[in-house]
């Protein structure tokens, strides 16, 4: 079954300062760090239950290649996947748990 998507609004901000930090290493980096994002997004839809509850009730995938970690939690009533938040694995994300 596939689940709808929705996203806290700092997601997008969370992903285009990886965006720009990555464009800035080397040009087009930043194309392959968001296709790596959207390809992990993909896979949540179809089964997003294969991770497990880290933290009260949010889930954490990971991309195949950047070092990153998508923070996300389902809503079953719903059949909705809300993404939290999307941080580089060595970023304490402490800060992600105020999030709302």
């Amino acid at each position: 079954m596939s689940y709808r998507l929705a996203y806290f609004k700092e997601v997008a901000n969370d992903i285009n300062e990886a965006k720009i930090w990555y464009h800035n290493q080397q040009k087009g980096l930043e194309k392959r760090f968001a296709e790596d994002i959207r390809k992990a997004i993909v896979r949540l839809k179809t089964n997003p239950h294969v991770h497990a509850i880290r933290y009260r009730k949010n889930r954490i995938a990971h991309p195949d290649i950047f070092p990153y970690s998508i923070h996300f939690y389902i809503n079953e009533e719903l059949k909705r996947i809300v993404i939290i938040g999307v941080t580089h694995n060595s970023r304490n994300f402490d800060f992600l748990k105020q999030r709302k």
